[in-house]
């Protein structure tokens, strides 16, 4: 089961977010059919927006994570509720690199490091806050560490990772981010830079350790506790209203060209395998009611 634990160190001076995704990351890969390159930028993203997206307090607020570096990965988007649940896609799934020199994925040159890294949270608002800081490094922990920083003052540590079998499934996936809260004494920082640089590689240990080691690595020789775990999933939120929303927004002209064609149309989620069929009945309802929101008709006096 995937999941989010959480914990606290330091007197709760320190908070630590863990997550275990391999299972949602592999169904990200089953549905877009990314490559092994593809898989871990998309992965390392979706378990970014989940940390962040659970650290949200309201109820039914969204978390959107958008990067892109110029790269051949084109776009890469991750969206989490509050629970931590996500849905996410690239541009170029396909896109695949030769193996860096260290011999792991090359995330960072698919990605790209000339664009941006921006997250916008969505409370219910008129407008949802929207905060982006330069991309560091295109290999996304690292970026969001800055924007974590420079966006929103927090000092923070964020590691990510996937781990691509053989056979193009997910072995692993997962990370953390690590906080420091007001008041927090210097001398922490150092034990945290510390602690982490000492670290086994972050998919080792979720492979063969589990996620609570990533705790006693990150933490050692602190005094931490558990606080909470969360079970989080890829879930997509699309529904046939929701498609019928999507068209009655579309321009009348498009709608009645599609109509002209007399064809039945498919229209499939960006973020999983439903496709959605209208037929041409259909269509003609929907432009009947845009057309009649649109006569300038109106209750109010």
């Amino acid at each position: 089961m995937d999941r989010i634990i959480i914990a606290t160190a330091a007197d709760g001076f320190i908070k630590m977010a863990v997550i275990d995704a391999r299972d949602l990351v592999q169904r990200a890969r089953d549905i877009h059919g990314t490559s092994p390159t593809a898989s871990a930028a998309l992965g390392r993203s979706l378990c970014a927006a989940s940390l962040m997206g659970e650290m949200m307090k309201e109820n039914n607020a969204s978390l959107t994570l958008r990067i892109n570096g110029g790269g051949p990965i084109g776009s890469v988007v991750a969206v989490s509720d509050s629970g931590g649940n996500v849905r996410g896609y690239v541009g170029n799934p396909s896109v695949d690199l030769p193996l860096r020199p260290d011999g792991k994925l090359d995330v960072g040159g698919a990605v790209g490091r000339d664009g941006m890294l921006t997250v916008s949270r969505d409370i219910g608002l008129k407008e949802p806050y929207i905060g982006s800081t330069e991309l560091v490094s295109g290999e996304i922990a690292e970026d969001l560490t800055a924007y974590l920083l420079e966006s929103e003052q927090v000092p923070s540590a964020c590691a990510l990772g996937v781990l691509v079998d053989r056979d193009l499934s997910i072995r692993a996936a997962g990370g953390f981010i690590v906080q420091l809260m007001p008041g927090a004494e210097e001398s922490l920082i150092g034990k945290l830079e510390e602690n982490i640089f000492a670290m086994d590689q972050l998919t080792a240990i979720l492979s063969e350790d589990g996620a609570e080691e990533l705790f006693r690595q990150a933490l050692k020789d602190m005094e931490y506790h558990v606080v909470g775990e969360v079970p989080v999933q890829y879930r997509c939120y699309c529904s046939r209203e929701r498609v019928e929303d999507a068209l009655s927004c579309i321009e009348l002209s498009e709608l009645e060209d599609m109509i002209a064609k007399g064809q039945d149309i498919s229209v499939s989620c960006q973020f999983c395998d439903k496709v959605y069929s209208f037929s041409v009945d259909e269509l003609h309802k929907i432009a009947e009611m845009k057309n009649k929101g649109s006569d300038g008709s109106s209750d109010e006096v």
